[in-house]
């Protein structure tokens, strides 16, 4: 039975909500710096590095992913400041700093506005050694576990043959400088669909795999195979290798509705209607009852939210930030810091 176009949109609100569980519960850890903004965060009592940067530049998408690593590394660093300009929208801000090339990174020391230019390496620990230097601080990189599963001889047929699952495989080369440049995008593909269970983001060392690589007629590095449930021969990847080419590929292969931040259509589920906000919170009860471990926990405030919004109208989700926002500004422990941090995100999606 087909259903109708007003079904469709409930499910797709159902399970992208559910995606908003993990990914949005925490915030951006790299400060968003704008034109208004900029001098209320920036040469105040903390250090800032700052990264003045374009959203189209090639570099600054390679920079992209260890400079987020940089920012939830020094999160909780409260002398240092990890920041951001997009030049395309803020382009008297980023004049002003004598930027003219991207990414331009400048260290902003405590009570200053005048900037140095960093001139390293564009790693995280590079960056990172950098920073506790001119700050004063003492921060490692945070170690993130891959979203990535890594194939091997021993999981090959278990993972990728398996008939209720959609894979898709880079076969690469440890030496490779493509693959070195994909690996980040590739790394955020697989975060965006860690929730779907029936969606797999692989990848196989085919230098140290020969043999599977062969079997696979692999002659190039990187080289993208998708293994859908109903054709475990395998097909070529041929499609672009950014973030949205790849997710874009997903969806319409695999029918899932997701975006590069594994998010989707929350705002959908604050303009519905009344009657489909109902439908859609039934069937949001029962996927929370199958999360597990932090996600059920997500989960469950998200549903005590979505509940609220639905018995107390749509200003509950502003009044009910407003009262978080006054209790953080109170001295309260970290551990309820970090609870009413939580709250407050997940009820920004309502707000």
């Amino acid at each position: 039975m087909k259903m109708s176009q007003s079904e469709s949109q409930i499910w797709v609100l159902v399970f992208g909500t559910l995606a908003l569980l993990v990914s949005t519960a925490l915030a951006d850890d790299v400060v968003v710096l704008t034109e208004d903004n900029f001098e209320k965060e920036v040469g105040q009592d903390r250090g800032a590095l700052v990264e003045f940067y374009a959203p189209w530049c090639g570099h600054c998408k390679k920079l992209a992913p260890e400079y987020e690593k940089l920012g939830s590394s020094f999160k909780k660093a409260k002398s240092v400041l990890i920041g951001k300009v997009d030049c395309d929208e803020h382009k008297s801000l980023c004049s002003k700093y004598g930027v003219s090339g991207y990414p331009t990174i400048q260290w902003f020391p405590k009570g200053s506005l005048e900037p140095k230019k960093y001139e390293g390496p564009r790693t995280a620990e590079s960056l990172a050694e950098y920073v506790n230097t001119e700050g004063g601080s003492n921060v490692k990189i945070a170690t993130v576990p891959s979203s990535v599963v890594e194939l091997s001889a021993d999981n090959f047929d278990e993972v990728v043959l398996d008939e209720n699952k959609d894979v898709l495989i880079e076969f690469y080369a440890p030496w490779c400088g493509h693959c070195k440049n994909l690996a980040p995008t590739y790394e955020k593909v697989a975060a965006a669909f860690t929730l779907e269970e029936n969606v797999v983001i692989a990848n196989l060392d085919a230098d140290k795999h020969r043999d599977l690589a062969e079997k696979y007629d692999v002659s190039g590095f990187p080289t993208l195979k998708f293994f859908p449930k109903n054709n475990k021969a395998g097909e070529e990847y041929e499609g672009g290798r950014d973030l949205e080419d790849f997710v874009n590929f997903i969806n319409v292969k695999c029918g899932t509705n997701r975006d590069g931040k594994g998010q989707l259509l929350a705002k959908e589920f604050v303009a519905a209607s009344d009657d489909e906000k109902k439908v859609v919170y039934s069937k949001l009860e029962q996927e929370v009852e199958k999360l597990k471990d932090s996600a059920a926990r997500h989960g469950k405030i998200y549903l005590k939210i979505a509940k609220n919004s639905l018995e107390k109208g749509a200003s509950y989700a502003k009044k009910e930030i407003e009262r978080l926002q006054r209790m953080l500004e109170k001295s309260i422990s970290p551990a309820k810091a970090d609870e009413f941090t939580l709250k407050k995100n997940i009820l920004s999606l309502f707000a």
